[in-house]
């Protein structure tokens, strides 16, 4: 039998009025979030060279940390919509607020070797951990398949601005403590706090949700597979592959060590930094409403496709530029065109698999695009320790275009039912 929907009345389609007070909530932990991550971004490699460590060791946590949270996101997506999504999204916070307190407890190298493996925390700037994967399957269950991917725009656009501000943030507080601080080890301490502090923030958000995010599902349950999947295996299977090949890519350039790439080459302070992350993310979540627009038209999979190719032309020219002025340029010049597939992409998969196997699919995708993710930022490292610093962006930017147009060949014929419905 299927999973009962919540129905909405014609006349509450037609933007994002039609929240309820539970996607309101969704909407605001994504803001708290993002600019959580934001914050962190811009300083994390910053800190890991202060304390110590190399080129190739600061590639090796990240990497760790990123292997560590898409570990930890499959277990708990794959059980969320039996066992709870707001437990799952509470449990997720936790770990949150516990990797930010020990980074501004201690300097150890081990000990943030194990609260990285083991908490929550973003070398990219962007979504880690279990919580996108939920919340994307809440929101989806609480909006009409006309609007989903108008929806996923706005969250992709309040999630943007939240990182834009969180970077420029961590960067101007990291410079302000510096010049007061003497040793930009310690400066960074308080801002990690103020990351954990931010986790518990999160977790009383969460615990504010009512039981309508939550699945309601038949008293029969399907015999499912050990990813939680009961009949869009296939189909996940395959994205989940593509999205990797995506994944690794991005992780060659996590916005972690384009900042530290950005400093290295040109000498470019934190806040200098921040500025341009926040002027970058800012452009990013306003395309994000004109990806809406384009799916409306031209369908999610062109969406998807055709607005990437030339974000990734982009990447390979980033690292030709001879000033920090045209590099810069050419970084916000990529993210206006970037982040489009987001909505989209999201808004797709919530589309084609079952609505009690959103959490799960959304969690298996998440954790293959975040375990792609995880081995690049070690190459990266290494490439960067034997002066190979453009390397990482041109192999970014030629695996990009294969994924695109692999995508494209794959899942043009797979249609979401609401277009077909408009078809």
């Amino acid at each position: 039998m299927p999973v009962r929907q919540t129905v909405f009345p014609p006349e509450q389609s037609s933007s994002t009025h039609f929240l309820t007070r539970d996607g309101w909530i969704l909407f605001g932990t994504r803001i708290v979030r993002l600019f959580a991550y934001g914050f962190l971004s811009v300083i994390l490699a910053l800190h890991l060279a202060a304390v110590g460590l190399n080129d190739t060791q600061i590639g090796l946590l990240l990497t760790l940390t990123l292997i560590g949270d898409a570990g930890i996101s499959l277990l708990m997506t794959r059980v969320a919509d039996r066992l709870g999504r707001r437990r799952m999204l509470i449990i997720s916070a936790g770990l949150m607020a516990f990797a930010g307190g020990v980074f501004a407890l201690t300097n150890d190298p081990l000990l943030l070797t194990f609260a990285a493996c083991i908490g929550t925390l973003s070398p990219t700037g962007s979504e880690v951990g279990a919580f996108l994967a939920i919340e994307q399957a809440a929101l989806a269950h609480l909006t009409p398949s006309q609007q989903r991917t108008q929806i996923f725009a706005w969250y992709t656009l309040v999630g943007s601005l939240a990182t834009a501000l969180g970077a420029l943030s961590g960067g101007t507080l990291a410079t302000i403590l510096q010049q007061h601080e003497g040793l930009p080890s310690q400066s960074y301490h308080p801002l990690f706090m103020g990351y954990a502090a931010l986790g518990i923030v999160l977790g009383l958000l969460f615990a504010a949700l009512s039981a309508k995010v939550e699945v309601v599902r038949a008293t029969e349950n399907p015999i499912r597979s050990f990813w939680g999947l009961h009949k869009s295996g296939a189909v996940v299977r395959t994205l989940s592959l593509l999205f990797m090949l995506d994944a690794f890519a991005s992780g060659l350039v996590v916005q972690s060590l384009l900042a530290y790439w950005l400093h290295m080459r040109f000498g470019t302070e934190p806040a200098a930094l921040g500025y341009l992350f926040f002027g970058s993310n800012l452009v990013a979540g306003f395309s994000a409403l004109i990806a809406a627009r384009l799916a409306a038209r031209f369908g999610l999979v062109n969406t998807m496709v055709f607005t990437h190719i030339p974000a990734n032309v982009l990447l390979i020219a980033f690292p030709l530029m001879p000033t920090f002025t045209l590099a810069a340029t050419a970084l916000v010049l990529r993210f206006c065109v970037a982040q489009m597939d987001v909505p989209a992409r999201q808004s797709y998969l919530m589309a084609v698999v079952a609505a009690d196997e959103r959490s799960a699919a959304a969690g298996i995708t998440s954790f293959a695009r975040t375990a792609a993710t995880a081995l690049a930022p070690m190459i990266t490292g290494v490439l960067f320790g034997a002066s190979l610093l453009s390397l990482p962006f041109f192999l970014a930017g030629a695996m990009k275009i294969v994924y695109d147009l692999a995508l494209y060949g794959s899942f043009r014929g797979l249609t979401p039912p609401e277009e077909k419905e408009e078809g």
